[in-house]
């Protein structure tokens, strides 16, 4: 995951754009140096995030930095644009390339920090990648998402809210702790692997170097990882060469190392 700095208009913007994507492109030179599969996309620091509807200079801002990191890199792109913009990026990935997003809210309803998501965003989010032909951009679906309270929906298991997600049409689903930086629990992912049948399963928070080769063993199909492959394992902070490169060590398979 590539933090993308803060975008224009939001509290802590402080750079212009090109500063901006000029960084993320040398944030993923570094994870496909390092040996990572893919890389994401994600205006974190645009903190504290909108619901929804992020405003023309965001996703303006997100295509600019998608299409930098793209040119610059072979490996797959994802993009997520906070807070459940899920249409926003799935734009931004269909016009730079992109092959998947990471969506919020795709299923079922919740009360997030940015407020209250009341709607699924399954069907208008399907409806809108068929009007822009962009069937083969890949929504990678949070369950449960994090920093939010799911007492709306407090009488669904795990294995029920994983089904759901994929009967409404997410082609992954990403299972996290609590909030950034925190670990997923290993019960939770194997329960999430069972459930999901076909459909592969991603880690989504609180992986590091430590813990990568556990969280393999449980099954899921992969591992998203920011804050831990940062300096001092802060997300704030920039990638660190050394620790994107302990981490994929870790995580990939012994058959698998290069």
């Amino acid at each position: 995951m590539i933090h993308v700095g803060a975008l224009p208009g939001t509290p802590a913007a402080h750079e212009d754009v090109a500063r901006i994507a000029a960084r993320a492109v040398r944030e993923a030179r570094i994870l496909e140096e390092a040996g990572f599969d893919a890389i994401m996309i994600e205006n974190m620091h645009d903190v504290p995030y909108l619901a929804r509807e992020v405003g023309p200079e965001i996703v303006a801002g997100m295509t600019v930095v998608a299409g930098a990191v793209r040119a610059a890199t072979t490996l797959p792109l994802g993009v997520q644009v906070l807070a459940g913009a899920n249409r926003a990026a799935m734009a931004v990935a269909h016009a730079t390339g992109g092959s998947f997003i990471r969506a919020e809210g795709f299923a079922y309803a919740a009360v997030a920090d940015e407020g209250l998501l009341a709607e699924a965003d399954a069907g208008p989010l399907l409806r809108h990648r068929r009007s822009i032909g962009a069937g083969d951009v890949a929504i990678l679906a949070d369950v449960r998402k994090k920093h939010s309270s799911h007492a709306l929906t407090g009488d669904l298991d795990l294995a029920q809210w994983v089904r759901g997600s994929i009967f409404a049409g997410a082609d992954g689903v990403i299972v996290t702790g609590a909030s950034t930086g925190s670990p997923a629990d290993p019960g939770d992912l194997r329960t999430a692997v069972e459930a999901a049948g076909d459909t592969p399963v991603w880690v989504g928070s609180g992986a590091t170097a430590d813990t990568a080769a556990a969280l393999r063993d449980t099954g899921v199909h992969g591992i998203i990882v920011g804050s831990a492959i940062k300096v001092d394992g802060d997300w704030r902070a920039t990638i660190d060469a050394a620790r994107a490169e302990a981490f994929v060590r870790a995580a990939r398979p012994v058959a698998d190392a290069s």
